[in-house]
């Protein structure tokens, strides 16, 4: 019998032996798990499985890391936007602002609230454009969804004096932002809620989906605490009816396992990417993204544009390389997006970005003499 084709390993995640500098690098991250299995022996024998004592330990070093009061472990990145969202009453007939360059997940978080995604372009930074949220803004417009892509936090004093203005709640999704900063402010400071990931493959992660959402809002710390547990005020009453996001105690135990790293982490791909930011901006062929002086980008993807792009990667992957496309299609133009009405050429800079980026691996493994190969390689290809 043929396997089913539900279940699948993207082909983009898998460890491909074939490239010695990968974009994953689980093999590596995971080498030193056996303190982690110990406490899931523990966890097994003690039966703490749902919302147990490691949620909340993990809870409180991550909103530690990033200065916020209140942190909500939930199960995934996506339900954390869709959550917070639901916090705030955003729902049927509603309409959020957010960027065409992003994961599906921001968009399928709105969509699954009910509301519609309002599309604007990105700036030189490709994160949305805050000179482009005004124009959109309708009386259906109830919210913003500022993306930090890479790990770059928006603007977000220019987009919270905007939501001020026309009282708009602000969910970040902050899922490649742990422990970022602009302005000396982290994810989730100028906002109702910040959301987070730790997907495998994001810079603090756990051995499957997990998502956090921190906030400085009781209220809505409150409401949150009731929506991704079903509602219940405890095990006999039902204050709402909710949903079923918790994070798994097994995940709350990877996760406070990894997220002593943080820093390392966080400063080892810092480190890979302005060796990158140097040397590659003396290739007059390539194009790097805005670097917001002062701020802490912290790198989740390194993205740069080059016009023979799929060439280039190509030749890099021929040489074992692991070259990826962040993103290919932009969000409006995708099957998915027809229902919302917009065209190809909406947003000129969102899609000249998607036919021209290409990520390298920034990783906290790569060594500096992958560094130097991949930088030899990329003057090869235009020597």
């Amino acid at each position: 019998m043929k396997k089913s084709e539900h279940n699948y390993l993207p082909k983009q995640y898998r460890a491909n032996n074939s490239l010695p500098i990968n974009h994953n690098y689980l093999p590596f991250q995971f080498e030193d798990s056996e303190e982690v299995i110990n406490e899931i022996r523990k966890l097994v024998k003690k039966g703490d499985f749902t919302l147990g004592e490691a949620v909340n330990d993990f809870e409180d070093k991550f909103k530690k890391i990033v200065k916020a009061k209140y942190a909500l472990g939930v199960g995934s990145g996506t339900d954390a936007i869709f959550l917070s969202l639901k916090a705030q009453g955003i729902g049927e007939g509603d309409e959020v602002i957010t960027t065409p360059y992003t994961f599906y997940a921001t968009i399928g978080a709105i969509v699954t609230t009910g509301a519609t995604p309002k599309f604007v372009d990105v700036g030189l930074d490709y994160n949305i454009d805050p000179h482009n949220i005004e124009g959109a803004i309708t009386t259906r417009t109830k919210a913003i969804v500022p993306v930090h892509w890479s790990g770059l936090i928006c603007d977000m004093k220019s987009i919270s004096n905007i939501a001020h203005k026309y009282n708009l709640s602000i969910v970040e999704d902050a899922c490649h932002a742990i422990n970022a900063e602009r302005e000396g402010k982290t994810a989730g400071f100028f906002s109702s809620t910040a959301c987070f990931s730790m997907h495998p493959l994001k810079n603090l992660n756990v051995w499957g989906d997990g998502g956090m959402i921190v906030t400085n809002d009781k209220n809505i710390y409150d409401k949150l605490s009731l929506l991704r547990n079903h509602g219940l005020r405890n095990r006999d009453i039902c204050e709402i009816f909710g949903y079923n996001s918790r994070l798994d105690t097994l995940q709350a135990i990877v996760g406070n396992h990894y997220i002593k790293k943080i820093n390392h982490i966080t400063d080892s791909r810092i480190l890979n990417a302005q060796f990158f930011d140097r040397e590659l901006s003396k290739l007059s062929q390539i194009s790097i993204p805005k670097r917001i002086k002062g701020n802490k980008q912290v790198f989740h993807i390194y993205v740069i544009r080059v016009k023979e792009r799929d060439e280039l990667q190509r030749f890099l992957i021929n040489n074992g390389i692991d070259a990826k496309i962040h993103y290919p299609i932009p969000m409006h133009l995708q099957p998915a997006s027809k229902e919302f009405g917009y065209s190809k050429g909406d947003f000129p800079l969102a899609e000249k970005i998607c036919l021209e980026a290409l990520s390298l691996p920034v990783h906290e493994f790569i060594s500096t003499e992958q560094r130097e190969y991949i930088l030899s390689k990329i003057k090869d290809f235009y020597s």
